[in-house]
């Protein structure tokens, strides 16, 4: 059945229906509702595999939360839709936590691009430092934090390719990336004091 033609009434029925765990109205609903709630999630994740992981989650919280739909608060494809972006994001968040840069990993990636054939043993060395405390400070950021200024910097992304990267806003963006910078400045001066 295409989205577009689905009746709200028709779709309010069926959700009804589901939270009285009616299977039936459940796979219309499905049928109904899920290429267009697969598309809003593609959008957000842009990766198929991780939209149909958000649409199957999305579906199971349907089936287990459609008791309490409540349609004076929202159209059923708004409802649904809420709670498929709900899981997009939180795999957006998930998988951006799964591509961070471990600390091992990071250290060891910055000392490389640190490293200056023409450096003196003196000037390596303190480079090596320099990385080392630089994947400390890194590490103590939180997550999403981190993920910003990494794709920022090391990743040489502009602000607006690191926002639709992670599917936020500009300015949120440009605001964490802003904090981070200076909760890295704060942290490399502590670790610069004897």
């Amino acid at each position: 059945m295409d989205t577009r033609q689905a009746d709200p009434q028709q779709l309010k029925t069926w959700l009804l229906a589901v939270g009285k765990r009616d299977a039936a109205a459940f796979r219309q609903l499905y049928d109904a509702t899920s290429a267009k709630l697969f598309g809003f999630a593609l959008r957000i994740l842009h990766k198929q595999e991780l939209a149909e992981e958000a649409l199957q989650e999305g579906f199971v919280a349907v089936w287990n939360h459609a008791a309490t739909y409540q349609s004076h608060l929202a159209a059923p494809l708004t409802w649904m839709a809420t709670i498929v972006r709900n899981k997009a994001f939180d795999l957006l968040r998930r998988s951006a936590d799964a591509v961070e840069i471990d600390a091992e990993q990071f250290d060891s990636e910055v000392m490389n691009a640190l490293h200056d054939p023409q450096a003196t043993p003196i000037e390596a060395l303190q480079m090596s430092g320099d990385a080392k405390a630089l994947a400390f400070c890194m590490a103590a950021l939180e997550g999403l934090h981190r993920q910003v200024i990494a794709l920022a910097y090391f990743h040489d992304l502009s602000h607006s390719e690191v926002a639709q990267q992670m599917a936020l806003p500009v300015g949120t963006v440009k605001t964490w990336i802003r904090r981070g910078l200076e909760r890295l400045r704060t942290c490399l001066a502590a670790r610069e004091q004897p």
